[in-house]
């Protein structure tokens, strides 16, 4: 079975090449050009993304054309296909992914909307390459993707707003209000469409990181073993406080600590940090 993602699940390089898993790359348009996200490292994309202050850079997905190419390698392979993609409610790419797939004949293509990014989306990623390694049937891996998506929360803090608003990702005047009152926001995806949604604020950073922590306590409790993926952007001493935090009251059995994909940092600035947490059973004979 081939497992095809994207940029924005945040997959490290030799993961990817592990587990085999394709890759369409969304872009970042600088004003010198285009650049795949898969070709800049996050630390040469915020010294970019500083020197072009107070603009940014816009994204773009992959084309439906792109897609095309891309299943069409896999044409004589007559191997069936997962395409699993950043959330709908965030991104078109999954459409692209569509509508690429009508292009190209006599392949089985099943397309997964994660719902999700960032370490959500990887973890869904995950548990497909795995279960295909371990022999899954595709009906079986789709129905596990299913309780895997409702399973995971992704969660983060933001040290400004400023960028969502200037991206256009939530609306200008909350996003002013925030930056006038210097108030941190814990910002969560929501299940239900995808899509953003405001967990709290905070005044300070520490105390924004204990509400995640708070969130994520009240939703598994400290009993349930999890897998925990901490991602930041360029927060690399704020997200191992993160993790020394989860790891007071919740029961984790794996952490991780990544940097969020640059295609993910144009929206929210070097100044991320957040978590993607699962149940540990939903890997539970996988790896």
């Amino acid at each position: 079975m081939i497992i095809i993602t994207d940029s924005a699940a945040d997959m490290p390089r030799e993961e990817l090449e592990t587990l085999g898993v394709k890759v369409a790359p969304l872009h970042i348009n600088f004003p010198d050009g285009e650049v795949s996200s898969e070709d800049i490292s996050p630390d040469e994309f915020y010294r970019r993304l500083e020197a072009m202050q107070p603009a940014i850079p816009t994204t773009s997905q992959p084309s439906a054309g792109f897609f095309a190419s891309i299943y069409e390698k896999f044409s004589d392979v007559k191997e069936e296909i997962l395409s699993i993609h950043i959330s709908s409610g965030l991104s078109g790419t999954i459409e692209a992914a569509r509508l690429g797939a009508s292009q190209v004949l006599g392949l089985s293509i099943q397309h997964i909307d994660s719902m999700t990014l960032s370490g959500g989306e990887r973890f869904q990623v995950l548990a497909a390459a795995l279960a295909a390694k371990a022999g899954w049937g595709k009906a079986a891996i789709v129905e596990h993707l299913k309780a895997v998506r409702e399973s995971t929360e992704v969660i983060y803090t933001l040290e400004t707003l400023s960028y969502l608003a200037r991206g256009g990702r939530i609306g200008r005047v909350q996003a002013l209000a925030g930056s006038l009152l210097k108030l941190k926001p814990i910002i969560k995806v929501d299940k239900a469409d995808g899509k953003y949604s405001t967990v709290g604020k905070e005044r300070t950073l520490g105390k924004a990181l204990i509400s995640i922590r708070a969130y994520l306590e009240h939703i598994y409790g400290s009993e349930t073993p999890l897998r925990v993926s901490v991602m930041h952007g360029q927060f690399s001493e704020q997200a191992k406080e993160l993790a020394s935090l989860l790891e007071e009251r919740l029961r984790i059995v794996k952490l991780e600590i990544l940097r969020i994909s640059p295609v993910l940092g144009v929206h929210t600035g070097p100044g991320i940090v957040g978590v993607a947490a699962v149940p540990m059973a939903l890997f539970q004979g996988l790896e």
